[in-house]
């Protein structure tokens, strides 16, 4: 039997281990909840108490648990709440001066631990709660020191007027014109507080009187659908205030509806009872008629145990708008300091109006803000989230409610709805909504206004008063509202008007308002500014951070109206530019010389390449990697992507379908593919990009499957590096041309079939896009590289030593990356622990890289169907040392003491280590590596594998630059199957691998293939890829599945390290194994394409090397087993009985076994 150290543990310690992990989680998911309700921004009451009920689930014993929260005097309390000895009290105390304190009390005894009965975790847990009380408290105070010094700042500017400091438009862009990230921190600021839970009281037959067809929840979650809103809220019903007190008990609830119907006393004892015991929760009435509400409403004013009554007059989404209307009420004061949020006012009393109101006032403002954030916008987690930044609107039943609200958001006024008639100090005065408007316009000459009344004879009045008047009994009020909203509160087109208000030019996107902006005369620049058209119209759109920017400025604080006309064009461009930084943006000859952009040549889908480097793009132009490499430049290079719409129109124009069918000559393919012709839209634009472009290029493959997180795979389709060096740009062009048809061919090479074949896909699914990219790097005389080249993942399936799996590796060359990723010789560290070394220098001399890939600049006039390698060279290291290139990348070894030397100033064979770049810094190669995975990996939610080149040209700033090539998913990461060695026994063991990937057990492989060592020779590598090629298809036919065994690498590019396969060459592979052996030792292929592929494809995956180790292949009993059939260098056999593969993910350790084994 094999002796393992870590199998499975003693089932006491097993338990222990799960009780405490659940503790933790519980404890995390208390703080989590604790900030999410901080942040809601509630009363300081209504959130204390929700944290008393919230956190006696925490701790270990949460049914014998109870809270007590006091501040101020006041206690908030958990249900059945009762002092005990069972004590455990943490103090807060807020910059204010202001104290409290939490208690958690057991209400039975329980066993000693760390104090009392309470953990020492819990200590740090309740500690971690009185700080994030004491942090929102503290924020609370300084909010309303804030709020009186504005308040004090105005009153002393009314006093005494003075001219106000003109501000520096470029010190407003540094401060407020962040990238596109910080424009959605602001979105994600906003309406913190959401209605999560209902309470519905109502007995069932008032409930389906108002429905009339029992669907309540349909008729309010069906508008959250409709207008593609997330937070969904959850409804509990109750007939009785037992069930209402029971469940308040329970849980949190946000909002109380009461329905009302026939009976009415239910409604006014609960509310009642209710307000006493949570007087903190909102309470609404919806009644079924209009005959009710003066009842309700003397009710409601005598007891104050309702807080607005609402009528169901048959349209459904009154239930949306008491949802929003208290959402806006909380939230409206966050949203207006955090993202200047504008605010609607509606000053009504009468519930029967305002319940007909607010849900079409809603609907307009969501639909209006929904449209204009469709026609700038096409990221949909974007759009759901520039909703929030949708005008608030509050709600006023009396005069003093109104002039609280303007006297709080003054400056974020957007429109005031009133009525004519309403309470003040108490009393119905005829005349409050004309007195209202007055005391606005005093101060707000240009506010949008609407008056509306049901006497007609108040329409004089209300123009006197330059308002807006709506007749309440009007048929037309809906589509009144919708006009009135849509043209003066810049939910429209932008309209230029002149100094008298007359139309001059219309505006239907930023570009064209940015453009008129430029030509529209003085005095109506002027007319607009005054009355801050720009700013308002910008915040319609969600344009946050530029609204900002334009909002403090006055007219008064430019010289000139051309020196105001330059600031708004100055502030609008460069903050598209940096809008459009890192995005697909559609071709226009002048985007092409920018670097943060990829360009769209042709419409279409991106393939999986594409979308990944235009992921790449926006993750480098918004993301500030300086924070955590601060000595380097993070660029991706410039980039251009055709879709896949021309892949489509060139196979279709061409009848490129028809001339292959019954072709299976692979070159005469690429002849076919070359003669077509591709659409003359795009033609003219890479004319244009090849004037621009005078570096060499390459043309990459980008097929819809290809490197996606669904089902990635690699290498598959072709990649064309160009010289773009040809004196005659016809030729270059021409070149490009040709390039782009022949990665449109590799869709049907045999590689790429034979691989859709094995994945079960068809080829007509395969659609293909292409990039193109200037390559990285330098001329050294007639050729083009990059100084190092490379590759890491952020999983390592082979960690040396102390590493752990999850920090990640990398592997890096002198010259292009293609030597890397076909599986050239090269060198693999860990950016976590770059100093270390994972081989001897020994080792390390012997599999150093000794020639490295440059694009060919001699091959001016390349032909393109001799290959991939068509335009590059490959050249001995002995070459770049002569270009000076390797001076920070080599060793010298040492063979009398067996060491590596820093640096090439001493005699001796050169070995590629990256030793002044790794362990002396010279760039931060390593840490910007560690930091890329880790933020790559975090945004894709997989492991990943990233591509990058590296320039130690040092820029004006003394830094050198990375740059970020691809970035692909990693399948095939730590699983969760164990193998437990104890059950197995040893002589049924045919391979045992301590280095291994995949994870199951499977059962259903009979055949192995492997490589007959004592008849292998290196030098005849080429000779096994033919043979093993031959025996794959005799599987694949007969449908079998089988192990593969070697030595060396699978599917490197280089013959004397391994056998250079591709993938289709042994598709039906379940499992290979790279075996070591005397003078060939085994490096694993991880980050090569065809690695790639075999994870992708969950096939198993083990290294085999006895002489570090335990691992072991029985070659006894393979040689005894039924030859199948046998080659120059191969045996195929098979096994009576199925095969056991056993993969443990977790432990990177596999064993296969040769009959089933024991239970």
């Amino acid at each position: 039997m094999i002796d393992e150290n870590e199998l499975i543990k003693d089932p006491g310690e097993i338990g222990k281990l799960l009780f405490e992990r659940t503790e933790r989680l519980k404890e995390l998911a208390a703080i989590n909840q604790t900030n999410d309700i901080l942040r809601e921004g509630k009363p300081v009451n209504e959130t204390l108490q929700q944290l008393a009920k919230l956190l006696p689930g925490a701790w270990q014993y949460p049914e014998f648990t109870v809270c007590r929260i006091s501040y101020k005097g006041k206690e908030y309390v958990s249900p059945g709440f009762l002092e005990t000895r069972w004590l455990q009290r943490e103090s807060f105390e807020s910059i204010d001066g202001n104290s409290g304190y939490i208690d958690i009390f057991y209400t039975k005894e329980f066993i000693h631990l760390d104090e009392g009965p309470f953990l020492k975790e819990e200590r740090h847990l309740i500690s971690n709660l009185a700080s994030a009380i004491t942090g929102y408290l503290n924020s609370l105070a300084a909010r309303e020191l804030l709020r009186k010094a504005r308040m004090a700042e105005k009153a002393k500017s009314a006093e005494k007027p003075h001219p106000e400091t003109p501000v520096s438009g470029k010190q407003l862009l540094q401060r407020f014109l962040n990238k596109n990230n910080a424009d959605r921190d602001v979105y994600h600021d906003l309406c913190p507080f959401k209605v999560k839970e209902i309470l519905l009281v109502a007995n069932l037959y008032d409930a389906y009187a108002i429905e009339k067809e029992g669907r309540f929840s349909e008729y309010v979650l069906g508008e959250y659908d409709q207008l593609s809103l997330t937070s969904v809220p959850r409804i509990t019903g109750v007939s009785s205030a037992e069930e209402a007190i029971l469940q308040l008990n329970i849980k949190h609830f946000d909002l109380v509806i009461f329905m009302v119907g026939v009976d009415k006393t239910l409604p006014v004892s609960i509310s009642g009872q209710i307000r006493r015991e949570f007087p903190y929760i909102p309470i609404f009435a919806l009644l079924n008629n209009n005959s009710d509400v003066a009842y309700f409403t003397s009710v409601s004013e005598r007891y104050k145990a309702i807080d607005r009554v609402f009528v169901w007059n048959g349209e459904s989404k009154v239930f949306f708008a008491m949802i929003k209307l208290l959402e806006d009420k909380i939230n409206v004061e966050n949203d207006t300091r955090v993202g200047l949020v504008r605010v609607l006012l509606l000053v009504e009393d009468s519930p029967q109006y305002y319940s007909r109101y607010l849900p079409l006032l809603y609907r307009i403002v969501m639909d209006q803000t929904r449209r204009i954030i469709d026609d700038v916008s096409t990221d949909e987690l974007y759009k759901v989230l520039r909703l929030r930044a949708r005008p608030k609107i509050l709600l006023a039943a009396n005069y003093e409610e109104a002039m609280q609200i303007i006297s709080d958001y003054d400056d974020f006024l957007l429109c005031l709805v009133t009525d004519v008639k309403f309470n003040r100090h108490g009393k119905e005065y005829k005349d409050a909504g004309f007195e209202l408007v007055s005391y606005v316009r005093s101060f707000n000459a240009d506010l949008p206004v609407i008056i509306q009344s049901s006497d007609p004879e108040n329409a004089g009045r209300a123009t006197d008063l330059r308002a807006m008047f709506f007749d309440k009994n009007s048929e037309s009020l809906s589509h009144d509202f919708k006009s009135f909203i849509t043209h003066y509160l810049g939910f429209g087109n932008f309209i230029y008007r002149n100094a008298n208000g007359s139309q001059i030019a219309i505006a239907r996107s930023l570009r064209e308002f940015e453009n008129l902006l430029r030509t529209i005369p003085d005095e109506s620049l002027i007319y607009h500014a005054r009355k801050d058209h720009f700013s308002l119209w910008l915040m319609a759109r969600g344009e946050i951070q530029v609204a900002k920017i334009l909002n403090p400025g006055k007219v008064t604080d430019f010289e000139s109206p051309s020196k105001l006309r330059a600031y708004l064009i100055e502030v609008i461009q460069q903050f598209r530019n940096e809008q459009d930084k890192g995005k697909v943006i559609p071709f226009e000859e002048s985007a092409l010389s920018k670097k943060h952009n990829v360009i769209s040549l042709a419409p279409g889908l991106l393939g999986g390449k594409g979308r990944g480097l235009a992921f790449i793009n926006t993750l480098i132009y918004n993301y500030d990697f300086s924070k955590y490499v601060p000595d380097i430049n993070i660029h991706s290079p410039r980039t251009s992507v055709i879709g896949t719409d021309e892949f489509e129109y060139f196979i279709e124009n061409n009848r490129i379908n028809e001339k292959i069918t019954d072709i299976d000559d692979y070159e005469e393919i690429r002849r076919i593919f070359i003669s077509g012709e591709l659409t003359n839209t795009l033609k003219r634009r890479l004319w244009i990009l090849v004037e621009q472009i005078t570096k060499p290029i390459a043309v990459r493959s980008s097929g819809l499957f290809e490197d996606s997180l669904a089902q990635p795979y690699a290498g598959i389709f072709e990649t064309y590096l160009l010289p773009n060096n040809h004196p005659d740009t016809n030729k270059r062009f021409s070149q490009l041309m040709d390039a782009i048809k022949l990665v449109y061919a590799s869709v049907y090479s045999p590689e790429a079939r034979g691989y859709i074949e094995a994945i079960h896909y068809k080829l007509d699914e395969e659609k293909m896009a292409i990039v193109i990219q200037e390559v990285v790097g330098h001329q050294y005389d007639d050729v083009f590289y990059p100084h190092i080249s490379g590759l890491a993942q952020s999983y390592n399936y082979y960690p040396f030593s102390h590493m752990k799996p999850e920090e990640g590796f990398a592997v890096a060359a002198l010259g292009l990356g293609k030597y890397v990723v076909d599986g050239g010789s090269a060198y693999r560290f860990s950016p976590i622990y770059p100093n270390v070394e994972i081989s001897t220098a020994e080792d390390l001399y012997k599999n150093s890289q000794v020639r490295f890939l440059a694009v060919d600049l001699a091959k001016n006039d390349v032909n393109l169907l001799e290959g991939e390698m068509a335009g590059l060279r490959e050249m001995d290291i002995d070459v770049a040392e002569r270009h000076g290139t390797l001076n920070h990348l080599a060793s010298v070894y040492e063979f009398e003491n067996q060491r590596l030397v820093p640096g090439i100033t001493n005699p001796g064979p050169r070995v590629i280590n990256f030793s002044n770049v790794l362990k002396y810094n010279y760039s931060p190669m390593a840490k910007t590596i560690e930091t890329v995975l880790d933020i790559v990996k975090e945004a894709m939610g997989t492991p990943v594998e990233i591509e990058f080149a590296l320039d130690l040209t040092r820029d004006a700033n003394y830094k050198t630059t990375f740059y970020l090539l691809q970035i692909k998913p990693l399948i095939g990461a730590e699983q969760d199957y164990q193998v437990n060695m104890d059950k197995i026994n040893r002589d049924d063991i045919l391979i045992f691998s301590e280095k291994s990937m995949g994870n199951g057990l499977i059962k259903d492989i009979s055949d192995v293939i492997y490589i007959d060592n004592r008849v292998f020779d290196k030098s005849k590598t080429q000779e096994m890829v033919l043979e093993i090629e031959k025996l794959n298809i005799i599987m694949r036919k007969e449908n079998r599945k089988y192990i593969l065994i070697g030595p060396g690498r699978w599917g490197t590019r280089d013959p004397w390290i391994g056998i250079p396969v591709n993938w289709t060459q042994i598709s039906h592979a379940k499992t290979i194994v790279e075996t070591s052996l005397e003078g060939y030792p085994l490096d694993a292929s991880s980050g090569s394409h065809f690695f790639h592929n075999v994870t992708s494809m969950n096939v198993g995956y083990f290294s085999v090397q006895p002489e570090l180790g335990n691992s072991f292949i029985d070659y006894e009993m393979l040689n005894k087993q039924q030859l199948i059939q046998k080659t120059n260098f191969f045996r195929h056999v098979r096994f009576e009985n199925a095969l056991n593969l056993h993969m443990d993910g977790r432990k990177r350790m596999a064993v296969v076994t040769c009959k089933q084994e024991e239970k």
